[in-house]
């Protein structure tokens, strides 16, 4: 008997291939980041007050079952919290300066501490980033330093605070590169660059832009979900999350983009992390105004559902 083996071949059919947006295509193979979601805000939050030692928390990562945060001015010392938010260890950092750290992030090794705040004039030369090794945390950090550049800023006249779209908050570590994510005061988008994650000076690499309609304060990243989280808000303190999801090779064309509000008026959220890309927790820096009281410095938790 002969069997004959006839074998055909298709292309895969791309379109949306996420369940849960309104426009699920049951065909697509492979996405295409087309899809598109029904307005979701979130309304349920757990919060704790912080220390007023914190009442510039700026970045937050979560590693062996604590929180660390820091300040974003002059401030040189990391703060390890318990779950409760309760300051547990102060860990202070020799031989560096903190012009605006504003973004702590990590991978297995080590932490990533980014003094890249650019809003005050948008003209700083100096952006840094300290590599820091979790061995070393506890008795004398040992640093590392990686500053860069973003090749499209040709013009370093001094601007008005808050005006430019070269000023960064957010970024993350993958295992083989930093991603950072500006805040766009201007275009209220967020470029996405990338950088190589060894010591060194480097002109950071554009990849693409984000519409995320607000400015972006912070960032998370699960790998195990192929998921980044990004929070923000826009000009009036209304905050949001930003998540992309299906993130294939990191290819940011072909991710889901999904925006969801989060009921927290006058906030100015500054953090995010998740280990599960399900249970969040965001900070937010102390702000204070005549008309509208003072909201405190405060680490916010919240549950992100399927829907």
């Amino acid at each position: 008997m002969i069997w004959i083996i006839f074998q055909t071949t298709t292309s895969a059919q791309s379109g949306c291939t996420d369940v849960l947006a309104r426009n699920y295509d049951v065909n697509a193979i492979e996405n295409d980041g087309s899809c598109c979601y029904k307005r979701l805000k979130i309304k349920e939050f757990t919060s704790v007050i912080l220390s007023d030692t914190l009442n510039e928390t700026s970045g937050l990562v979560e590693w062996k079952n604590h929180f660390y945060t820091h300040n974003d001015d002059t401030d040189l010392h990391l703060y390890q919290l318990d779950k409760k938010g309760s300051i547990t260890k102060k860990i202070k950092l020799n031989g560096v300066k903190n012009k605006d750290w504003e973004e702590l992030t990590q991978d297995i090794t080590h932490f990533y501490l980014g003094d890249f705040g650019n809003n005050a004039s948008g003209n700083r030369t100096d952006l840094t980033i300290y590599k820091i090794a979790k061995d070393s945390l506890f008795e004398n950090p040992k640093i590392e330093t990686i500053t860069f550049s973003y090749p499209e800023q040709t013009n370093f006249s001094k601007q008005k605070s808050n005006s430019t779209d070269f000023d960064c908050e957010a970024f993350i570590a993958t295992e083989n590169e930093l991603i950072l994510f500006t805040k766009q005061w201007k275009n209220n988008q967020s470029a996405v660059y990338r950088l190589p994650k060894n010591p060194g000076n480097y002109s950071a690499e554009y990849i693409t832009t984000l519409k995320v309609k607000g400015l972006i304060t912070g960032a998370t990243f699960v790998e195990e979900k192929n998921l980044i989280a990004l929070c923000g808000h826009n000009k009036k303190l209304k905050p949001f999350v930003y998540l992309i999801t299906d993130l294939n090779d990191f290819n940011f064309e072909k991710a889901n983009q999904r925006k969801i509000k989060l009921k927290l008026p006058f906030h100015q959220i500054e953090a995010i992390s998740s280990t599960n890309g399900i249970d969040f927790y965001i900070t937010n820096e102390r702000f204070s105004r005549n008309i509208i009281g003072t909201v405190e410095q405060q680490i916010i938790s919240f549950f992100l559902k399927e829907n």
